[in-house]
């Protein structure tokens, strides 16, 4: 074992010496390799005088200097190394990406303004109209219509140098399109805040009341389309112009079909709603058919009229509520009812109380309408049991009660008076028949006619 050891411990020894060897031999050959410049041959370029010259040689100092900077910059320029390739390669990838990106915002940003465009337009066409049509009826109009290639003419023409333009046609472009984005996914409740919320009222139209429409109940849900109408109802008074008469018939329709009679009242009562005809008859036609809350309904339906001015259908709901008495001072107040009107009014509400109070003094004034003509009217329109009652209340004041009638009555003739008479007689009411007969018979210059005397000529007078 030792001997092992001994003879690696004398080629280790070996080994070192060949490599000390080695080095010296590599750094003579390095410097026998260096070069060495003999100062005392001429500098290249200069003379010998030149040579020896302090100026001239740093002169040509800063000359190589020059020459030696010139050249690392045209290096510099040149060539560059691999990885600054690859530098420049991803910085080109990326300013591309940066290039499809504002192409693709200028696109979008483009078709915002087209429609924001068309927004303005039509923003300026609706508020000229007064309101009265459909604000998205306007804005499809404007599509159809209208070329808006022509960006400099449409920017002229719409914005005119107003910035402030420029910004509600967009915030009217969000609206209209956060709203339509909300009844896609079924957010109907905040679809309605949007609606009621939009500026200018653009979305309380009957535009947007269809599309509530066509969602339809929801199980579980509060009806969307009432949600509409409570809320563009409550918020009415704040507006100066009141909800249209179209959205206000739809809405109490609405309230109607879903059995909300108390919203109706409120709204018809409180809020700021554009009455109308149809919405008067709506629930009139209602009343008929509930007749637990048919009193409330003519009340409402009275109120409607009323604003309206249709005076005829007002003084009906007075009668049908039995304010016999509010109809009366209603006549008076407008004096433009007719005895047409009138008879229409007893045919329509057939109450003992109103006929009497229309044939006789009220106030110191005199009938609004002749007794003897509205019996006869009653029985012409086979209205012959209110007739009888109407004769039997008469027969009640004795003969006293039928004169005083028939003196106060300039409407109605002595031939109309005999048919009267013979009503009477023909339905049982001997006694007022002959009551009537003998007022006539009183009158002076009346002559009974028999139908039997033929002898009798009628125009006699005139030729004798």
């Amino acid at each position: 074992m030792k001997h092992i050891e001994n003879n690696s411990s004398k080629i280790q020894l070996q080994i070192d010496e060949i490599k000390q060897l080695r080095a010296e031999y590599d750094a003579k050959e390095v410097q026998s390799c260096t070069f060495c410049k003999d100062p005392s041959k001429p500098i290249p370029g200069m003379t010998l005088q030149e040579s020896v010259n302090l100026d001239a040689l740093t002169k040509y100092l800063k000359h190589l200097e020059d020459k030696y900077a010139e050249v690392e910059q045209l290096i510099s320029k040149k060539y560059v190394p691999a990885q600054r390739k690859a530098d420049l390669e991803e910085e080109m990838i990326v300013v591309l990406e940066r290039r499809d990106l504002a192409e693709n915002l200028n696109k979008e940003l483009q078709f915002r303004h087209q429609g924001l465009q068309i927004i303005s337009q039509a923003l300026t066409l609706w508020i000229k109209s007064d309101m009265s049509r459909s604000f998205q009826d306007i804005v499809e109009q404007i599509r159809k219509t209208k070329d808006f290639h022509d960006e400099q003419g449409i920017v002229e023409e719409i914005l005119e140098d107003d910035p402030g333009k420029a910004k509600e046609a967009e915030l009217l472009l969000y609206y209209v399109e956060r709203f339509n984005e909300l009844i896609s996914l079924g957010e109907y409740e905040k679809a309605v805040y949007f609606a009621v919320n939009s500026p200018r009222r653009i979305l309380q139209n009957i535009g947007t009341m269809n599309k509530f429409k066509a969602v339809g109940k929801i199980r579980g849900k509060p009806f969307p389309l009432l949600l509409f109408f409570e809320a563009i109802f409550s918020i009415s008074h704040a507006f100066r112009h009141p909800v249209d008469a179209e959205l206000t018939l739809e809405g109490i329709k609405c309230g109607l079909s879903e059995k909300r009679l108390d919203l109706v009242i409120n709204w018809v009562t409180q809020e700021r709603l554009t009455f109308s005809e149809e919405a008067g008859d709506v629930i009139f036609d209602y009343g008929e058919q509930d007749t637990y809350n048919k009193s409330k309904c003519l009340a409402l339906a009275q109120i409607i009229y009323s604003e309206c001015g249709l005076h005829k259908k007002a003084l009906l709901c007075l009668c049908k509520q039995g304010q016999i008495h509010g109809a009366m001072e209603y006549i008076q107040q407008f004096k433009d009812f007719t005895s047409d009107d009138l008879m229409q009014l007893i045919k329509l509400c057939p109450h003992i109380e109103l006929i009497q109070c229309l044939t006789k003094e009220w106030n110191g004034k005199p009938p609004s309408l002749s007794f003897g003509l509205a019996l006869l009217y009653l029985f012409s329109v086979d209205m012959k049991k209110v007739g009888i009652k109407l004769l039997q209340e008469i027969n009640k004041g004795g003969k006293d009660a039928i004169e005083h009638l028939m003196i106060n009555d300039p409407f109605c003739s002595l031939e109309k008076w005999q048919e009267v008479a013979n009503i009477c007689l023909q339905n049982g009411f001997d006694k007022l028949s002959n009551d009537i007969m003998s007022v006539l018979r009183s009158q002076a210059g009346v002559t009974e006619i028999s139908e039997e005397d033929d002898t009798v000529n009628l125009m006699q007078h005139v030729f004798w």
